[in-house]
């Protein structure tokens, strides 16, 4: 019996009822149409084969009721040619840029390191200073003929250091296993380890050789005719792209030995030092060497003797002083198949 002083509970609101979903209206079939026709209507279309680089390939037709079909599976990324080139440049230079945007948050540290890199690599244009205060000549060459060499080579040198130098550290990579996360990523190996940690200060050596050449050209006692002041700015790329090849070569050869890179700087730092000094104070068997075997000697020998109009040791014809350009091009050719060949052969840290 329910108690009369306590209230009834009120009743519970009857909630509506959904309403019903409309039944979509049944079209008509084809003239043609039949009800295999019908269910394969409904199928989207196949999907786009895979890229050559590794991408996606484009959607696949739409089926009969138009629904396109699935992207294409990624290819191989093996691809080669021009736009895998491309994209290995835009990905150094983005890497490159966000380095550069962190080093110049710190402008006067950056300052700072630049010019003590500056005044770093003039101490051995000193040293060159200090042994004219006490000769002449040295190997038949006066100091703005020395200055001259000293400069196409360093400024040279210094254009490959400021953009591939950081390749002597991919032995380091290789022991602790830190190349395997580069190998992941979706951009070429290269370009990421070019570009990592990308220098700015190492502007100071090539600001400092650009000022030795302008001395050396202003004292120099050449006739300066059109051939020679084109050959100036055409050897000190074509040296650049001689030194990125040893760069690349080297860094090629830690794929096999992880502690080459002293190996390594002594082809390309010592390369540099050699190249900054007349061929006639070296040993014939020398001057065979860095021209035939390794070519060093078209960074600045061959065409900065034409330009300073003295002979060649090895009595090579004239001619020969305007090859860098195309001896570059071999060089780098055969480095970044080196490269290939090295990549390949990784098989993870230890290898």
């Amino acid at each position: 019996m329910a108690d009369p002083l306590r209230p009834a509970r009120p009743a519970h609101p009857v909630r509506p009822a959904h309403p019903a979903r409309p039944v979509p209206p049944v079209r008509p079939a084809d003239e043609e149409g039949t009800a295999a026709t019908a269910q394969a209507g409904e199928r989207p279309g196949p999907g786009g084969p895979g890229g050559p680089d590794g991408r996606g390939g484009p959607g696949g037709s739409g089926g009969p009721n138009g629904r396109g079909g699935p992207g294409g599976s990624g290819g191989s990324g093996r691809g080669g040619g021009p736009g895998r080139a491309a994209e290995g440049v835009r990905a150094y230079w983005l890497i490159a840029g966000m380095w550069i945007r962190s080093t110049m948050a710190y402008r006067l540290s950056f300052a700072m390191t630049a010019l003590g890199n500056l005044l770093t690599t003039a101490l051995d244009f000193v040293a060159i200073l200090l042994m004219f205060s006490r000769v002449d000549a040295l190997g038949g060459y006066g100091l703005p003929e020395i200055a001259f060499l000293y400069a196409t080579s360093s400024t040279a040198f210094g254009l490959a250091d400021l953009a591939l130098g950081n390749m002597e550290r991919l032995g380091r990579r290789v022991r602790d296993g830190t190349l395997d996360t580069l190998l992941v990523r979706p951009v070429p190996v290269l370009a990421q380890v070019a570009a990592d940690r990308f220098a700015l200060r190492r502007l100071g050596r090539i600001v400092q050789g650009l000022a030795v050449l302008g001395y050396a050209v202003a004292v120099l006692d050449v006739d300066w005719t059109a051939g020679k002041v084109l050959t100036v700015p055409v050897m000190v790329l074509s040296g650049a792209g001689i030194f990125c090849a040893v760069f690349l070569a080297g860094a090629a050869f830690q794929f096999l030995a992880n502690d080459a890179a002293e190996v390594q700087n002594a082809f390309t730092y010592g390369g540099t030092t050699m190249l900054q000094y007349p061929p006639t104070v070296f040993a014939r068997e020398m001057v065979r060497g860095v021209t035939f075997v390794l070519p060093l000697a078209f960074v600045n020998w061959l065409p900065g003797l034409y330009v300073l109009g003295r002979p060649y040791p090895l009595d090579l014809p004239r001619w020969v002083a305007f090859t860098p350009p195309l001896v570059a091009v071999a060089c780098c050719a055969l480095a970044g198949l080196a490269w290939r060949a090295g990549l390949r052969s990784y098989r993870s840290t230890g290898s």
